[in-house]
């Protein structure tokens, strides 16, 4: 395990990301926590903002008992905060909210009171300092994040392709578009470090087809990459089949009936990755314990598609799977973004 300490470098890098999000001196931020959050985030978010003059309060709350008997990572969806809504309420007057809960108020029951408090949240992804400061929030990506979500909210249908056989089409009509740089501009709500991406929230019935993930592509839930192909099929939104004959399709099939939960087998989000400083082979340099692995999420070219929680189509479980996936090619409409794995001009 890497060595986790107040380095002078992360709080530089906490502070830039503070200051790009246009946190200033006086305002009032909250740092929400739980009792299991990784403490060096908490401690680097409050040394940064008393450098700026901010005023931080740091909310901490126990980490809940497990609902079931199923180990959770990589979900987005902490449900730490979900008995504690006076508080998510009352944490709407912050000029901005800092999420460090382990799995992150993405798609949580939380955040939308929250938010409909009129607050604003920045998330830090639960990874170690040396991946944030790799993957830091940058102005040139943020605005190539804008203009992939203009081309994404503009489209009728996403279709992505692969030679290992893939061939899925979303619906992207009335699809909530969600993404960025990392940086919070005064009218945006939420904001993810590691970021770069862009990806869309298909409303209900709206995803089928045949997803292949090859070899080399990631599983961020196992936090492994496939070592043989795995094929999902899709129709109305919902894996009906995960066909392979190594691990990783035994892997799957246990987890995904562990939970046996409908919404768990549903789509939650597609898309693409834009960052180009986010690393493909970063799995393999940490342990496990130091990295919840959303870099990879963001690796420029790579396709995205995730299982779970979709509050759009008014699905919610705690079960998801991130899958980054290489080498496909994703069309909007006629305008091709990504070719084998690599961003279009």
């Amino acid at each position: 395990m890497m060595k986790e300490s107040l380095e002078p470098k992360w709080i530089d890098c906490f502070e830039r990301s503070f200051r790009l999000s246009e946190v200033t001196s006086g305002d009032l931020i909250g740092v929400l926590a739980e009792t299991t959050s990784r403490d060096i985030l908490v401690a680097l978010c409050e040394h940064a903002l008393h450098r700026i003059g901010a005023r931080p309060v740091r909310i901490v709350v126990p980490t809940p008992p497990l609902r079931h008997n199923v180990p959770v990572r990589s979900t987005g969806t902490t449900y730490a905060y979900d008995d504690y809504p006076e508080i998510m309420r009352a944490l709407g007057q912050c000029s901005l909210v800092v999420d460090c809960t382990v799995e992150g108020l993405l798609h949580s029951r939380a955040r939308q009171e929250l938010l409909g408090a009129g607050g604003r949240v920045l998330m830090i992804s639960n990874e170690h300092p040396e991946v944030l400061e790799r993957c830091m929030p940058d102005p040139a990506i943020h605005q190539a994040s804008l203009a992939a979500l203009a081309t994404l909210d503009a489209g009728s249908t996403m279709r992505v392709h692969s030679v290992a056989g893939t061939d899925l089409v979303v619906d992207l009509t009335g699809a909530p578009s969600r993404g960025g740089g990392g940086i919070l501009g005064p009218d945006d709500k939420i904001a993810y470090w590691p970021a770069g991406l862009c990806l869309c929230f298909p409303l209900a019935d709206t995803v089928n087809g045949t997803v292949v993930l090859d070899v080399g592509d990631v599983n961020l839930t196992f936090k492994r990459y496939f070592d043989t192909p795995v094929t999902l099929t899709i129709e109305h939104d919902r894996v009906v089949n995960i066909a392979g004959d190594g691990l990783d399709a035994e892997l799957m099939r246990s987890y995904y009936q562990a939970w046996d939960d409908p919404n768990a087998y549903a789509i939650s989000h597609v898309g693409w990755g834009i960052n180009p400083g986010a690393r493909w082979e970063a799995l393999t340099m940490y342990d496990r314990n130091d990295i919840n692995g959303t870099e990879l999420r963001a690796i420029a070219g790579s396709f995205l598609i995730s299982t779970g929680a979709n509050e759009f189509a008014e699905r919610f479980t705690d079960c998801h799977f991130d899958l980054p996936m290489r080498n496909c090619d994703v069309f909007v409409d006629d305008k091709q973004v990504v070719a084998q794995g690599e961003l279009c001009n």
